[in-house]
């Protein structure tokens, strides 16, 4: 029988694979500088240049915690992503969207096929202190705290008939307080916390920290794709073929992920809240995917932990960068995998692919590759524009093209706008729509009598399609193909 797929046997089957894995036992500070120092080797996406993708990193020596270490930069590359889910990069949305349509359920296991639970510390113990046993990073000097990045939040309906998983931003605040901020709106988590707080009743949470890919990446998937009953659990169990192994909580009423390196387990307080920076009076929250520090929320919801377990052999703490590729891996892949499902439905067989660049931090920012046959599809692909916006309300900007262009290269992308593309008639601008609030243009100030409340925003498209009549007036140089053109490199 094989072995379950997990965190440990990814980073296996990394090393296996030149350049994607790296790790050092130079001593480093969680606080600030082992973000600082991946920044140059691997981050990648919108964090302050200069940066770069390359391989995930593994720093053993982490100050202050002896025993544990640190990951980052997992996902931060597509092409690592691929590798590690044994798929070709460019259709990894296909993919996910499959998964989406064949999920297969978690199962529970117990605490002594769980190595996740291993080792136990409860917080009645009078040495008790979760910032002395979670190496949780501070990504910049100016953060709130020490966050948790990666944590996947399990939580259930008060009834437990529904649950689901996702990923939020904590904060380390005392000995065993959390904060958390759910964002309003759509996510199955903060649905369950209502329905606590109607009762007013504490909701039972598990945090699973260390995870295989296939968890985090299918976590963030969101309503309509994933509606409210649909645990994003089963798009992993669909992607690695296995189901997802759970754990009862040794100290709360819920479940665990059996095979995480971590598990943080608390309850969200009902009708309670505090400031997010309330230990660093910065201002700041941390760096965020858009690239800028997040603000402070001043009442965000708070978690009272009530035990940790983990791992027994050195522990795995896994981070990430707000900003990085890696954000984009989580984010942008599942959103192209919410794209291609509603438009398959809608316009079959004339969206051929779907790109979230890491301009647009997987959120923002959409490219569709467009295949016409005939007259009758000319106008179908500013159709497929408005379906994406349907289908993530987060998007901002769509850039459409035609399917001889390359959707993972930018310089082919901007050929097409300067090239099939006249601003007068291919621009469509939607007015007063709903998008992501950390985006910092979206506030009334930006734009007074446009954006009335924050978290607004105009929504673009850019039709860089070549109208159907004119598609033999458009065609690329042709050269000749060559197929043993590798010879010349040896």
């Amino acid at each position: 029988m094989t072995e379950p797929y997990d965190l440990r046997k990814v980073l296996a089957e990394l090393k296996e694979m030149p350049g994607q894995y790296h790790e050092t036992d130079v001593e480093i500070d969680p606080h600030a500088e082992l973000a600082g120092v991946y920044r140059y080797i691997g981050a990648g996406g919108t964090v302050m240049r200069p940066t770069q993708i390359g391989p995930t990193m593994m720093f053993n020596n982490v100050k202050g915690f002896p025993g544990t270490r640190v990951l980052t930069g997992i996902m931060a590359s597509r092409q690592r992503v691929g590798q590690i889910l044994k798929h070709d990069y460019r259709t990894l949305g296909q993919l996910l969207n499959q998964a989406v349509s064949n999920p297969v359920k978690p199962i529970k296991v117990s605490r002594e096929q769980a190595p996740a639970q291993e080792v136990v510390h409860l917080a009645s113990d009078a040495d008790f202190d979760i910032r002395k046993l979670v190496a949780a990073p501070t990504n910049t000097e100016y953060d709130a705290g020490p966050y948790i990045t990666m944590g996947v939040v399990y939580g259930s309906s008060p009834d437990k008939k529904i649950s689901d998983v996702t990923i939020h931003r904590m904060v380390l605040e005392d000995r065993d307080t959390l904060g958390i901020y759910i964002m309003p709106g759509g996510r199955h988590i903060g649905h369950f916390l209502e329905e606590y707080q109607a009762l007013d009743k504490p909701m039972p949470i598990t945090i699973s920290i260390g995870l295989d890919p296939a968890i985090s990446i299918g976590t963030t998937f969101e309503p309509p794709t994933t509606p409210l009953g649909y645990n994003e659990l089963w798009v992993a169990g669909s992607l690695r073929n296995e189901p997802v192994q759970l754990v009862d909580g040794v100290a709360v009423d819920e479940v665990g992920l059996a095979r995480a390196e971590f598990i943080i387990e608390g309850e969200i307080l009902p009708h309670e809240t505090i400031r997010e920076d309330m230990n660093t009076n910065t201002g700041y929250a941390m760096p965020e995917f858009p690239g800028y520090n997040g603000e402070a929320n001043p009442a965000v919801n708070v978690i009272k932990v009530k035990a940790v377990t983990h791992r027994k052999d050195r522990p795995i703490m896994q981070t990430t960068i707000g900003p990085s590729e890696e954000h984009v891996s989580m984010a942008g892949i599942p959103t192209e995998a919410s794209i291609l499902n509603l438009v398959d439905k809608a316009i079959p067989g004339k969206v051929v692919n779907v790109y979230n660049p890491s301009a647009g931090g997987g959120k923002f920012m959409t490219i569709m590759q467009i295949h016409k046959e005939n007259a009758a599809d000319e106008g179908i692909q500013r159709q497929a524009a408005l379906l994406a916006f349907s289908a993530f309300k987060e998007l901002k900007t769509v850039i459409l093209v035609d399917d001889d262009v390359d959707i993972f290269d930018m310089n082919d992308v901007i050929w097409t706008i300067n090239t099939r593309f006249q601003a007068h008639q291919d621009i469509m601008v939607l007015e007063g729509m709903r998008n992501h609030p950390l985006d910092p243009s979206e506030r009334p100030e930006y734009s007074p009598g446009i954006i009335r409340f924050k978290g607004m925003s105009s929504k673009l498209v850019l039709d860089g399609t070549v109208p159907f009549d004119l598609k033999g007036e458009f065609q690329r140089a042709q050269f000749k193909e060559v197929t043993d053109w590798q010879k010349y490199l040896q």
